[in-house]
């Protein structure tokens, strides 16, 4: 090890950023890479990072990298733990839960630096009461992680034809997802019809920067997010469930029920005799 290798510290201490604002709060039913679902959420940028002038040019560009912290990590908790409880192999849900590679050679939370990275669209960049918030699509993170930097995709460097994937080469087979009459008619009493317009999809092949009215605030806005459930939700709820969140070794039980925690309620779902996964039960929190 060269003297200048031995003169640094071994840790390295960076800002956040802001914060990630999304219809999940808790990890179990959050895709487990991005992309895998077209979920929308937010950034919420924090002071002194929020400023409009830091983001100028980044409507150019329909894709951002994001690196965050796993803030739901047990060992987060202590960081000394953390530090001296280095976990050299971890059993990715992708091997069936039973075979063990190197952390390196994974996408698990349980890293030393607790961080993680995702290629997300950037949908829009809102400018609220003068504060930043970027409109996304497609995060594998949950609400509240902290955010840790930015910066945008570029498809001349970061679009690798020729990349070998290892034990992943595919993306995930889906699960089919049904669901009881029941389950329907209570998402459909407790979901509203308008689709908010600060948040709304926009189908624009590349980003925009917009001024929001002056009576929206930067809580409202969350709030949509977080809690509003609205009838396109439907789509999304199933299309997280077909990714199957149940840890690998249930993925045989059936009639065990799961739930889901979205936005503003609970959903319930199980395995049926068919290999589907069935919604039955949608309850408000």
């Amino acid at each position: 090890m060269s003297d200048d290798n031995m003169s640094l510290d071994n840790s390295h201490h960076v800002p956040i950023i802001g914060y990630h604002r999304a219809p999940l709060s808790q990890k179990f039913g959050a895709p487990r890479q991005p992309n895998l679902v077209a979920l929308t959420s937010v950034i919420e940028m924090i002071a002194p990072y929020d400023t409009p002038a830091a983001f100028d040019g980044l409507e150019a560009f329909s894709h951002i990298w994001v690196s965050w912290q796993f803030h739901h990590n047990y060992r987060h908790k202590d960081n000394q733990q953390a530090n001296s409880g280095f976990r050299a192999q971890v059993r990715p849900p992708r091997l069936g839960g039973n075979q063990k590679i190197g952390v390196f050679a994974s996408r698990s939370m349980y890293r030393p630096s607790e961080l993680g990275l995702s290629v997300v669209k950037l949908e829009r960049i809102e400018i609220v009461q003068g504060r930043v918030l970027l409109i996304i699509k497609g995060a594998d993170m949950i609400d509240g992680t902290p955010i840790i930097d930015i910066k945008p995709y570029v498809a001349y460097s970061d679009v690798l034809l020729d990349a070998k994937s290892g034990f992943a080469p595919i993306a995930p087979v889906l699960l089919d997802v049904v669901m009881t009459e029941a389950a329907y008619e209570q998402f459909m009493l407790l979901a509203s019809v308008a689709e908010p317009a600060e948040v709304s999809n926009n189908d624009a092949s590349h980003s925009s920067i917009k001024s929001v009215p002056k009576s929206a605030t930067v809580a409202s806005m969350v709030e949509h997010i977080q809690s509003q459930l609205l009838i396109s939700d439907i789509d999304v709820i199933k299309a997280l469930i077909a990714q199957d969140p149940r840890p690998a070794y249930r993925r045989r039980e059936k009639e065990t029920s799961f739930i889901m925690r979205y936005k503003s309620v609970d959903v319930s779902f199980w395995l049926i005799d068919s290999g589907q996964l069935q919604i039955t039960a949608v309850v408000a929190i």
